[in-house]
């Protein structure tokens, strides 16, 4: 049973959606609601936020720790979302892992289509390691768009011998931009966040005119996934992408990777984004840094 506090946050979403009357968003309201979202919740207090040149790409260090070090690739279906949306919601992160989050503002399409936001991940990533870290301490992650961007970062890392970081973390992953999981409709109901035209709209305008969705490196569901770092796989049960998490957990197990499935019963898409407001959110971050812990040496 969700809580009160995330029950409220649903109702909110539908009602929203209610008001709008089926009227599709244009590109700049969903970037503005999405940032605007994120200035409503409550950041970490005593969390450091500095700006960064992460190998030319735009990002924030969040937190001072000599903890692991957080790669983190935000959510967006690639086209909205930034480092003002998702800057509260990695206080909280950084905070519980006692390290450091870079927080990558990748180039979003339809401006900038594939393969810029890999591009930006893969440089952010090279740049954190180059810069001191470890690659044994350190960790990537990312959610929704962001945690598909987060398979297809550790893939091409792996093809162009990188060494690799010690874990990947994917909450709520969207995998495969084609939209064929079940539940993209089977859940089409009790998911008040994502919809199935809307992530048509975001697929095409990342892959352009000159690629295909539901190549590899836009949708890793399809990519050979064997010699992965271990992956933590988080998702609720009242989301379209449920059937991405759970196929990336099957095909990643079966290429020899060690894979951490949490499914929320009952739980929303990234409900990790509200965290210092929900019980749920809170105790997905503790879960994401307690697996974190586990994996950096």
């Amino acid at each position: 049973m969700r809580s009160d506090a995330l029950e409220n946050i649903v109702t909110m979403l539908r009602a929203q959606a209610d008001e709008r009357g089926g009227a599709p968003m244009t590109l700049g309201e969903w970037r503005e609601a999405y940032d605007g979202l994120g200035a409503l919740l409550p950041a970490a207090e005593g969390v450091a936020v500095e700006e960064v040149d992460a190998g030319g790409v735009r990002a924030e260090r969040i937190g001072s720790g000599d903890g692991p070090v957080v790669v983190y690739l935000h959510g967006g279906g690639y086209c909205i979302g930034s480092l003002d949306s998702h800057r509260p919601m990695l206080t909280h992160l950084g905070s519980a892992v006692a390290g450091r989050v870079l927080a990558v503002d990748y180039r979003l399409a339809p401006e900038h289509p594939f393969p810029a936001a890999l591009d930006d991940a893969c440089a952010a990533y090279r740049w954190t390691v180059a810069d001191g870290a470890d690659a044994a301490r350190v960790v990537v992650a990312g959610d929704s768009a962001g945690g598909g961007l987060t398979l297809a970062t550790l893939v091409a890392l792996r093809d162009a011998g990188d060494p690799l970081p010690a874990a990947g973390v994917c909450l709520s992953p969207w995998a495969d931009l084609t939209q064929s999981g079940a539940t993209m409709s089977e859940k089409a109901d009790a998911d008040p966040m994502v919809h199935a035209e809307d992530l048509g709209r975001w697929a095409a305008a990342y892959a352009g005119p000159d690629h295909d969705p539901g190549s590899p490196g836009l949708s890793p569901l399809f990519a050979d996934l064997s010699g992965l770092p271990p992956l933590m796989v988080e998702v609720g049960t009242a989301e379209v992408l449920l059937d991405d998490a759970r196929r990336v957990t099957e095909r990643a197990r079966a290429a020899g990777v060690d894979v951490t499935l949490f499914e929320g019963e009952d739980l929303i898409h990234v409900w990790h984004f509200f965290a210092g407001a929900v019980l749920e959110a809170d105790e997905g971050i503790a879960r994401v840094a307690r697996f974190i812990g586990e994996r950096v040496s």
